[in-house]
């Protein structure tokens, strides 16, 4: 029985502007049995709070960003922290879907950036965003639909460890140890098996099966068993082959002789 594992996925946005589609994510998300991480945790980012944000990522078994029409609170360097979070999951080669807002200009004013330089910053935002993998939406529903369809091909491709209860992993590890002994056992089978058709050291220098053998005998024949004198010797030279003669020898070899 497949150990049930529920994946972390880290959620990363404006927050103010996107509150209910972060809501339809987040219930895709819990749908999916996958455990939802993000803005909820500390909508007011700040640097001192930017340490607890990568801890969390870097927790985090996938990563999804979604863009509006805001750029987002910015930290010192003038960089939005929703751009901070991506840029941070990159580096950490999560695998990474963004859900870009098919057209801005049909959001509401007091959900889009009003500041020159943020609008500018938030277009190279979002060309960054679409260089990697990006699926788009209008409305909160149809986020919500992209983003449990979207999230259940990324799983498949992108299998991670994710979280399982503390009360399944001693099994866990015991069928993984099973599994690893498994292996290790069909390797030295397969060695075993390999090692009986190596030839043994020096093997070319052995006489062996069809090989030709050549026979001289000498036959002494006495009419007088008692006089070594009276017998006459027969000399022949005969051919054969090693199966040949261990076939005719070994019958007399199962018993003991002289």
């Amino acid at each position: 029985m497949a150990i049930e594992r529920r994946h972390q996925v880290f959620v990363s946005s404006t927050y103010q502007d996107l509150t209910e589609e972060r809501q339809e994510v987040m219930q895709a998300l819990l749908e999916l049995d996958c455990i939802p991480s993000g803005m909820e945790l500390f909508p007011a980012a700040n640097d001192d709070q930017w340490t607890l944000i990568k801890r969390v990522i870097d927790d985090c078994d996938y990563y999804i960003v979604i863009i509006a029409g805001r750029y987002g609170s910015v930290s010192k360097e003038e960089i939005s922290y929703t751009e901070m979070e991506y840029r941070y999951a990159m580096s950490k080669g999560k695998p990474i879907i963004g859900f870009v807002h098919k057209d801005p200009s049909k959001i509401a004013a007091a959900k889009y950036e009003t500041d020159p330089s943020k609008q500018a910053k938030l277009a190279n935002f979002r060309a960054l965003v679409q260089e990697k993998l990006v699926k788009f939406w209008e409305s909160p529903a149809e986020l919500g639909s992209v983003v449990s369809r979207s999230l259940i091909r990324l799983i498949k491709d992108n299998p991670a460890v994710g979280w399982v209860r503390g009360d399944n992993i001693s099994s866990d590890a015991a069928r993984e140890e099973i599994l690893n002994l498994k292996r290790r056992v069909e390797e030295l089978e397969g060695e075993a098996s390999r090692s009986l058709k190596v030839d043994p050291k020096n093997f070319e220098l052995l006489s062996r099966g069809l090989d030709a053998v050549d026979l001289s005998f000498i036959l002494s024949v006495s009419e007088d068993p008692d006089s070594y004198f009276s017998r006459t010797n027969f000399k022949w030279d005969i051919k054969s082959n090693w199966e040949q003669i261990f076939f005719n020898v070994s019958p007399d070899l199962i018993d003991e002789a002289t």
